[in-house]
């Protein structure tokens, strides 16, 4: 796909590895519709997008409610004329024993990940299907394709999407509708902050970081060139194999990369 004047929408868009894609896409001449929930962080990325000589607009978007995400995809079609790309990566993450999720968190947390992927998904399809082109781009994680303790929540509705994927993908084969999912490892982002937020607790640990810059670039080279999952961190790619082949040994190598909570 050449990105010079395509359009995207992009949800979770106000912060972290959104804005971070919708920055990169931009400096390659797509318009960008930013969704989120917070109108002011919204106005100020997509004034800092025009600003460096971008196209964009935002609309107040909650994922879950499908009026909102319908109204996303209106907002691209009467603002650019189109829509080429969907990038699904609003969410949020939960940390604790299985214990410690209260059921309310866990609807929410499946509710944000996987159900707003589906409805943004949902909404972009049929003009993906009367052009004959598009490509959806799902932000999830590494954690879906191999869970790590103390966030069963989190894996199991990244692992929601990573199926979700892999059956739309399959759906779509020959149509010239591509699909996507973009599996970070732990990403500099709001992604804690969010939980002193919420929970009143942030988590500390182990293992490998990208920036979101890194992933927005990973974005970019994947909606050139469509492949069917994308590794921001490159070595994190063998965690799926090493986890099929001996899932017991897998146990004991992910326990390094445990998280710990602070108060």
């Amino acid at each position: 796909m050449q990105l010079a004047g395509k359009v995207a929408v992009i949800t979770g868009a106000s912060s972290g590895i959104g804005l971070a894609v919708a920055r990169a896409l931009a400096a390659e001449g797509t318009a960008v519709v930013l969704g989120a929930r917070r109108l002011d962080r919204l106005e100020e990325a997509a004034d800092g997008i025009r600003r460096g000589g971008g196209r964009a607009a935002h609309a107040v978007c909650d994922v879950t409610s499908e009026s909102d995400v319908d109204a996303l995809v209106g907002r691209a079609r009467d603002g650019f004329g189109r829509l080429d790309i969907m990038v699904c990566n609003a969410g949020f993450g939960y940390y604790g024993t299985v214990e410690d999720t209260d059921p309310s968190i866990m609807r929410r947390m499946m509710d944000v990940n996987f159900h707003g992927t589906f409805l943004a998904t949902r909404a972009a399809m049929p003009v993906f299907r009367q052009q004959g082109a598009g490509h959806v781009i799902v932000v999830s994680s590494i954690v879906g394709h191999r869970g790590i303790a103390q966030m069963s929540g989190y894996s199991a509705s990244k692992a929601a999407q990573i199926g979700f994927v892999e059956a739309l993908r399959t759906e779509l084969a020959g149509s010239g509708i591509h699909v996507s999912v973009v599996l970070p490892v732990s990403t500099d982002t709001e992604f804690r902050s969010a939980m002193v937020r919420d929970y009143g607790y942030t988590v500390q640990g182990l293992g490998p970081r990208q920036s979101a810059e890194t992933v927005g670039r990973a974005v970019v080279q994947c909606l050139r060139r469509p492949v069917p999952e994308v590794y921001p961190h490159r070595a994190s790619r063998a965690l799926p194999i090493l986890n099929a082949i001996a899932p017991g040994l897998t146990d004991r190598f992910v326990r390094r990369f445990g998280r710990r909570r602070q108060a």
